[in-house]
């Protein structure tokens, strides 16, 4: 029997040296199995403290667990994005420079950020979420589009596209009366690095053709863009004229969604 000189990745695919503990795309463990629960859900690999993850001529250590910090060592040629209140420290030297988006308006009475902040190498910076949770990492390979819930997105490598979309209709008490607005990230001829705070734990979970299934709107992470996303109401109370009415997302394969287990309420984002 050939001996084994790679070994795939079990969350983002990629393939690793044999004998490699952590992935070097994603930092996931290539030592423990997937954990996934009986109804399909997987759990986000737990990434050793110090763990390094490589993208372009870069690396991205991943430090802490309560509250993770994404430490990174940026290359001359590469740059990362990011909204500028997730940096935590950073080279005096380092170069920045802020990026104004397209769709001000609508970002801005969605409460999202109209302007995102560059970082270009070499040199180095560091970024958290004031919260507690998880860091996911994301390596998207070219022709991949994934759509984020608002508020989540730490970093990007800069030739990943940054744009948004929003989903008409699911206005709650969570979202206010403009829609769930979605940062969306598209690659083309380059791979390229997306990493996202997730509160309390992540799990993904991948959809085949035609699944769907309800998600309550502040459990939501992300998505690929190949998943439908639709709001329904479901009435909770038996009687006829009592009850109430719950706003959901009915998220609709194929491909794989990710939730979180602590609900976030974007009103509660420091701007």
């Amino acid at each position: 029997m050939a001996e084994l000189t790679v070994i795939a990745c079990h969350w983002c695919g990629s393939q690793s040296p044999a004998g490699t503990l952590n992935c070097r795309s994603c930092g996931a463990p290539l030592d423990a199995r997937n954990v996934v629960s009986d109804s399909g859900w997987a759990a986000a690999p737990r990434i050793r403290d110090m763990v390094k993850i490589q993208f372009g001529q870069s690396t991205c250590q991943v430090e802490g667990q309560m509250v993770p910090v994404a430490d990174i060592q940026l290359a001359a040629g590469d740059a990362v994005i990011f909204e500028h209140h997730v940096m935590l420290w950073k080279d005096a030297a380092l170069a920045v420079a802020n990026i104004t988006l397209s769709g001000g308006i609508q970002r801005l009475l969605g409460g999202m950020p109209f302007t995102i902040t560059q970082a270009s190498g070499p040199g180095h910076i560091a970024f958290s979420r004031d919260a507690s949770g998880e860091l996911v990492v994301l390596p998207l390979h070219p022709g991949m589009e994934i759509d984020v819930r608002e508020h989540a997105f730490v970093l990007a490598s800069h030739h990943i596209e940054y744009s948004f979309v929003r989903i008409k209709g699911l206005a709650n008490i969570f979202f206010g009366g403009e829609g769930m607005f979605m940062d969306r990230f598209v690659t083309r001829g380059q791979s390229g690095l997306l990493i996202l705070h997730g509160y309390g734990n992540v799990f993904q979970r991948m959809l085949k053709p035609g699944e769907s299934i309800l998600l309550e709107p502040g459990g939501f992470l992300y998505k690929d863009s190949s998943v439908k996303m639709d709001v329904e109401f479901q009435k909770i109370g038996g009687s006829i004229l009592g009850g109430k009415m719950m706003a959901m997302a009915r998220v609709t394969g194929p491909g794989r969604v990710g939730m979180q287990s602590m609900y976030h309420h974007p009103h509660h984002e420091k701007k």
